[in-house]
């Protein structure tokens, strides 16, 4: 399954950075710097509904998804766009990121960041610190509660926010009981990648109404993003849609116009 395929090869990174950089000092290094002030969850908060705009150039169900792939340009153009976060994939093989273009954008806009990513060790959230990330993804099919608590503590003493992604009931169960305050709801199965976008909706009413509710993946269109108004989304990720479009100023607008009344 290329969820497990994806947590292997993310081990294996992690264990050739520790190579290049210990345990300890990229620990050390992410301590030294100011305690961050949880921007990307207070930014999601906001009475409307809020965007998360993904940089990605593929993954493993579409491919590659953006041939020309200028991304620090993307990035501004979600800026200057409205977004209110920007969402950046670091996974090297399957999404082709990489840390040196989280960096790169992480330079160029002032917009919370989270670093997308496949989080299996405690060191990737240390090093989306230093990169100068404001959040980090902790996926609850590849952590169990106990490790999502730990996470999320190491998280709260850096100043970061950690994105606690669910796809069931139990795996909501277990993000609430970690103490997670952004919870999100994927439709795409990180088993085979198919897409149930009923999933945020029958999922929401069992997130606590004081966590944030984001719902991630299968967006296409303002339909789409009215249905999740309509459910309660408080924020909504979205990465494929308008990565292919040419006018992401016009689609995000669009967006915020179908999410004006939300439950």
């Amino acid at each position: 399954m290329i969820l497990d395929e994806l947590a292997e090869y993310a081990k294996k990174r992690v264990a050739a950075a520790k190579n290049t950089v210990s345990a300890e000092i990229i620990k050390e290094r992410a301590l030294a710097l100011p305690k961050g002030e949880f921007c990307f969850e207070h930014t999601l908060k906001k009475a409307e509904m809020s965007f998360i705009c993904e940089v990605k150039k593929a993954s493993p169900s579409k491919g590659i998804i953006a041939e020309n792939f200028p991304y620090v340009e993307i990035a501004k153009d979600y800026e200057a766009a409205g977004a209110d976060c920007v969402s950046v994939l670091t996974e090297p093989k399957w999404f082709q990121g990489s840390d040196e273009i989280f960096c790169e954008i992480r330079k160029k806009i002032k917009l919370p960041m989270i670093r997308k990513d496949f989080t299996v060790d405690a060191y990737q959230i240390y090093e989306a610190k230093v990169m100068g990330a404001d959040a980090v993804l902790l996926i609850c099919a590849l952590l169990d509660t106990e490790t999502i608590r730990s996470c999320i503590q190491i998280c709260d003493e850096l100043g970061i926010t950690a994105l606690v992604e669910t796809h069931n009931e139990e795996e909501i169960d277990s993000a609430v009981a970690a103490g997670a305050r952004v919870i999100g709801v994927n439709n795409r199965n990180l088993k085979n990648f198919t897409v149930d976008f009923s999933n945020a909706a029958r999922l929401r009413d069992r997130i606590p109404e004081n966590v944030v509710f984001v719902a991630e993946s299968g967006v296409k269109n303002a339909e789409d993003i009215r249905q999740l108004a309509k459910v309660g989304a408080d924020a909504v990720l979205v990465g494929e849609a308008l990565m292919k479009s040419e006018d992401k100023a016009g689609m995000l607008r669009e967006f915020r116009s179908r999410a004006e009344h939300r439950r």
